[in-house]
């Protein structure tokens, strides 16, 4: 067991920005999900996503939503989907996210969902249609909606980025949360080698494993991360990595240790407790300038 620390930033480098490069060589990133009741959730995925670096965005929400986030994320492209009764995302848009996802190089998809069958079917559709050299970040409903996907998670092969609170890794592996909070490095191990993906196990001491790779645990951040809204900034700021060209692993061990030290940066500004996950953004970009100097 290693940790999640700067020595590892270290030997885990982010790839150098292109001199010269366009918006579309620091990557393109699709985030897909929200509902009618949470339409905020794909705002902090996606300047999540920018913040960490990416060059392009598209967000694809519900139509009732879909307006008010494009003129709160003027960044971003927006893709306007259907929606069911409930107000969650209808198996409609599945055809229509199709061509945009063949033109991104990271997909961010889950945060502000509910699960669901219609869910599923999305998640599923949209994990046949990824390409192989596309990074998929699943959060929240996607996530487990995955677990009746495996084969379709593992044929990816180890481009699936995971990230499970304890609850959701229950749902995962069939195992209750407090067995899991005993021994939270195997459980991510365990998943990572069912799914062949990277697993990040969020709680108070966050567990980062791959397929093959050597776990890692991380230690820092701050109580106030435990707020609303925080895993969505977490998996933006994943996808947004990835789509920077780092690997898998890379990105999401560097995800998750760039939130943990938005979260210490917050607590020292603002407070130990009752800072907003938004607060979390704007130290984002120096974050991952200052760790990545080297």
């Amino acid at each position: 067991m290693q940790k999640l620390d700067r020595a590892w930033l270290d030997r885990h480098p982010l790839p150098s920005p292109a001199i010269g490069g366009d918006k579309n060589a620091r990557g393109r990133v699709l985030v897909v999900g929200g509902a009618e009741f949470v339409p905020g959730a794909l705002r902090l995925t996606g300047e999540a996503v920018l913040r960490a670096g990416a060059g392009k965005l598209q967000m694809a929400t519900v139509r009732a939503a879909a307006m008010s986030l494009a003129v709160l994320m003027p960044e971003a492209a927006m893709i306007a989907l259907p929606a069911d009764d409930d107000g969650e995302i209808a198996s409609g848009a599945i055809e229509l996210l199709g061509e945009r996802l063949a033109n991104c190089d990271t997909l961010v998809l889950g945060p502000g969902m509910s699960a669901s069958e219609r869910t599923e079917q999305l998640v599923a559709a949209l994990l046949r249609g990824a390409s192989a050299g596309q990074t998929i970040v699943l959060d929240a409903a996607a996530l487990t909606c995955a677990g009746n996907l495996g084969t379709l998670v593992a044929a990816h092969e180890g481009r699936v980025i995971m990230t499970p609170h304890y609850g959701e890794m229950a749902y995962l592996t069939g195992i209750d949360a407090e067995t899991i909070a005993n021994d939270p490095v195997a459980a991510a191990e365990r998943v990572a080698e069912k799914f062949n993906a990277i697993v990040v196990l969020k709680g108070a001491r966050t567990v980062l494993a791959g397929a093959g790779e050597e776990a890692a645990l991380f230690e820092g951040g701050s109580a106030g991360l435990a707020t609303s809204g925080s895993g969505d900034v977490l998996a933006g700021v994943i996808g947004g990595i990835a789509a920077r060209g780092a690997v898998p692993f890379t990105a999401a061990g560097w995800g998750v240790f760039i939130h943990g030290a938005a979260g210490e940066h917050a607590a020292k500004e603002i407070a130990e407790i009752g800072f907003l996950a938004r607060d979390l953004l704007p130290a984002i970009p120096k974050l991952i300038a200052n760790f990545g100097a080297g």
